[in-house]
């Protein structure tokens, strides 16, 4: 099946979205610089079953435009409710995958009503309290590159800040710039256990016991903090747990929807 891409406008900013299939909606939302292409796996066995998906190139992704100014998450989830309301859909299930599961914290906290039940996989959502040897360190290197501002080495400062970011920096911090990269701090920056707290539909948290990224304690703690949720394990698995084990993902996700 073609990932065959339309074109919408949303708030200003132009969106591509991948769509097909009848029946319940569902929607699926990708992690953090990703698009709808890592989704769609899902898709092609879900439609058969006799599901509408939607999936979309989140604002800044894929061949959808970057938003205007800096996003948090909170931006994101009502820019979701956005599209589902210029699609016209209601109420749709939920599939989200580590930074799309943090959107579906928030919009299974804030906006249940729209949502039947979520599956959240290797959701990231946790932020994870500096070591002292981190805070030691970013400490110093914010006095000096301070220090260095206020004696006019501006360049120095400025090659200090290179210099710290590409060494203690992630990945997905480095390879952005403008208003992605901030947008990305906000983001990583939030804590979301309080809105896991008040997640008011019922939740599949689906988790790989080697995940790196987000690691199987994340999906510990949601689990006894979302109200009405179960966690399933898939041994051996990484961050992307549900592509490694797609089938089965597949005939749980059926099965978790169509009972009530």
């Amino acid at each position: 099946m073609p990932n065959q891409r339309q074109f919408m406008m949303i708030n200003n900013l132009k969106i591509a979205e991948i769509a097909g299939g009848e029946g319940e909606p569902i929607l699926l939302l990708h992690g953090w610089g990703a698009t709808a292409d890592l989704v769609w796996p899902l898709a092609e066995r879900l439609i058969p079953l006799g599901y509408c998906v939607h999936a979309i190139d989140l604002p800044g992704f894929g061949e959808s435009e970057i938003p205007k100014s800096p996003w948090g998450v909170i931006d994101y989830a009502k820019f979701v409710i956005a599209y589902l309301n210029v699609r016209g859909v209601a109420m749709t299930h939920l599939f989200g995958h580590s930074f799309g599961g943090r959107i579906g914290l928030v919009l299974g906290s804030e906006y249940a009503a729209r949502f039947g039940k979520i599956v959240l996989a290797n959701s990231a959502g946790i932020v994870v309290p500096k070591s002292v040897t981190q805070q030691l360190r970013l400490h110093a290197y914010k006095t000096l590159r301070q220090g260095l501002s206020q004696v006019g080495a501006g360049k120095l400062a400025e090659q200090l800040r290179a210099a710290y970011n590409k060494r203690y920096g992630s990945t997905d911090y480095q390879q952005l710039d403008g208003i992605l990269r901030e947008s990305f701090l906000k983001i990583v920056n939030q804590d979301l256990k309080e809105y896991a707290l008040r997640v008011q539909r019922p939740t599949l948290l689906i988790w790989g016991d080697k995940d790196e990224d987000t690691p199987l304690s994340y999906g510990q703690t949601f689990e006894k903090l979302i109200p009405d949720a179960g966690l399933i394990v898939h041994k051996g698995a990484g961050h992307y747990s549900y592509l490694e084990h797609l089938p089965e993902t597949v005939r749980i996700m059926d099965y978790f929807f169509k009972t009530v």
